[in-house]
């Protein structure tokens, strides 16, 4: 009899388009998780219903991942269900894009609250919560690097969660949890996909030497490694976007 303890993941933004599909993807890999959402329960359900009935063990929590007292009600209601939690997935973040002289300083207040305070109130609760040997795997961007026009707004709330993922990964020493921040390319996603031409996405697809867009599959493999077998990687930034820089 495999007496093995279950690993956990959290999922922040689990329920929709990387989210979900790392969900699966973890859940395959023998991970009980579960599902974060911000607003949206019935397509988080929807997330948990396609795991458990893969035979795979879920749940969904919701809360605003900037809200340290929601965010601690979410990793207490995933330790009542599976007793722990070892892996965390921040995937949920929020990407408003226009030019920095003409950029709408709400809007910036707004992305600098989610995609910077909430990856600093859920790196804080797992640094804090998680049990040792686990894994925290950040959500970055490839834009960093490309330097996009109308991409800096979001690219600046981005390289602020490179620094939290680096200098986490050395506050953890002796626990054995690895921090490492995942960047993806161009991937086809609603969140990309929303607003863009036809040619804007032929002409960003074509721009790494795969010539196609990311799949959430292919991040979510990236993913797989980090908070399974790639317990040597610590304190790194992933470049997830087929060669494009």
């Amino acid at each position: 009899m495999d007496t093995t303890p279950t690993r956990v993941a959290l999922i922040t933004g689990g329920s929709g388009g990387i989210g979900r599909v790392t969900s699966e993807r973890l859940a395959r890999d023998g991970i009980a998780v579960a599902v974060h959402y911000a607003g949206n329960k019935a397509r988080a359900d929807k997330v948990v219903e396609a795991v458990t009935s893969a035979g795979g063990r879920a749940m969904a929590v919701g809360s605003d991942v900037a809200d340290e007292h929601a965010m601690a009600e979410a990793f207490d209601a995933a330790e009542r269900e599976f007793g722990g939690i070892d892996v965390l997935v921040h995937t949920a973040g929020q990407m408003i894009l226009g030019p920095l002289a003409d950029f709408d300083l709400d809007d910036l207040d707004r992305m600098h609250r989610t995609n910077i305070r909430g990856t600093f109130v859920v790196n804080q609760l797992a640094a804090r919560r998680m049990r040792d040997g686990g894994a925290i795997i950040n959500f970055s961007t490839s834009v960093k690097k490309l330097a996009l026009p109308t991409y800096a707004p979001y690219a600046a709330t981005k390289g602020a969660v490179d620094a939290i993922s680096l200098v986490l990964a050395k506050e953890l020493r002796g626990r054995d949890i690895t921090v490492n921040a995942v960047a993806p390319g161009p991937t086809a996603t609603p969140l990309f996909l929303d607003g863009k031409d036809q040619e804007t996405i032929d002409r960003m697809a074509s721009m790494n030497p795969l010539e196609r867009l990311g799949t959430p599959e292919d991040i979510a493999e990236v993913v797989s490694l980090l908070a399974g077998p790639g317990r040597w990687v610590n304190g790194q930034t992933l470049y997830a976007n087929g060669g494009m820089v």
